[in-house]
């Protein structure tokens, strides 16, 4: 592997996105005193219809209004009440954490959904899912594109100091590519997307970006290859999901950087949130398992939540901040 700059400091930790609650200025206090070396924009999807990572994330779209319709967002003819509430959810979240963050110069992570997630979720006028429609996909995938180019835009306009890293959510992605997203009626399945297909319309959004960008996936059979094949620099994994480990070490070994989902989203039997030791070793241990020399560990790997913490209770939520911050710390100590 080449040396490379990694869009992350040393010892780094972060979370994924999502916390607990409604109030997204002490949420954004949260990151920031938690995880100083990677903070990132919270999402509050308790807040309702708009803070969920489908409706937020069309809120993005450039040109391609939508609405609530039983329940589910679908393509509109025109912008309405449900779009401005998304709108202005995350404009207020941006106002935040330009208040919050004024004068940092360090890099600050984004969140938005994939264009393959959101076309499994987003309905089309007529009914059925956008993805059902390779035409509609490919315009919903440009304009995303649009959408997060000017998003990123918007950051830096608040942190112009500050070096924005664009994490693209995409939990559906392997069911697209294996045909398992189920049509409307729930007796079918969508005809599966061609990786090379899926790839050249993720690289849109890559590209459009214009910033470091990485891909989350907290499903089994993460299409790794795909992913790097995309533009993206990093891929960020639930570590207990992780089965073969042979194609996790070809594409850290051809340069992919890791987001390490290492500390439960959710309470144990116990009740408490992993010490930092403990979720360190399990990054350590996976890292010897691949054969990878200790001194890069620290440069390529960030550590993570396994998923959001959306459904945590708030205490356990960050302390699981807090260990992943004091695990990164070990790590670049080792």
């Amino acid at each position: 592997m080449t040396d490379q700059a990694w869009p992350w400091p040393p010892g780094a930790a972060t979370g994924i996105g999502s916390l607990p609650g409604t109030d997204i200025a002490e949420a954004q206090r949260i990151v920031l005193g938690e995880l100083p070396a990677l903070p990132h924009l919270p999402e509050l999807p308790a807040r309702g219809p708009g803070a969920d990572l489908i409706g937020r994330t069309a809120g993005l779209l450039v040109e391609l209004p939508v609405e609530l319709y039983a329940a589910r967002w679908r393509i509109a003819p025109r912008p309405g009440r449900d779009l401005r509430r998304a709108r202005d959810l995350m404009e207020r979240d941006l106002d935040q954490l330009a208040e919050q963050a004024e004068g940092y110069a360090g890099p600050v992570k984004v969140q938005a959904g994939g264009p393959f997630t959101l076309a499994a979720a987003l309905e089309l006028p007529i009914g059925g899912r956008m993805l059902g429609d390779p035409g509609a996909v490919r315009d919903l995938a440009g304009s995303l594109a649009e959408g997060i180019r000017e998003h990123v835009a918007a950051v830096t306009r608040r942190l112009p100091r500050a070096a924005v890293l664009l994490q693209l959510d995409e939990p559906s992605l392997p069911a697209v590519l294996a045909g398992r997203v189920p049509t409307e009626s729930g007796f079918a399945t969508h005809r599966a997307v061609e990786s090379g297909d899926a790839a050249a319309l993720l690289r849109t959004v890559v590209e459009a970006a214009g910033v470091p960008t990485l891909v989350h996936c907290c499903a089994p059979d993460v299409p790794l290859e795909l992913i790097r094949s995309a533009g993206a620099v990093a891929v960020a994994l639930d570590l207990s999901l992780v089965t073969d480990l042979d194609p996790l070490g070809e594409a850290i070994d051809a340069g992919l950087g890791l987001l390490a989902g290492a500390a439960p989203t959710r309470p144990p039997s116990t009740g408490r949130a992993p010490t930092s030791a403990e979720v360190a070793d399990r990054v350590r241990q996976l890292w010897d398992r691949l054969g990878f020399p200790r001194r890069r560990l620290a440069e390529q790997v960030v550590v993570t939540p396994a998923c959001g913490l959306a459904g945590a209770p708030p205490r356990y939520a960050r302390e699981v901040l807090t260990a992943c911050r004091d695990a990164g710390r070990r790590l670049a100590e080792d």
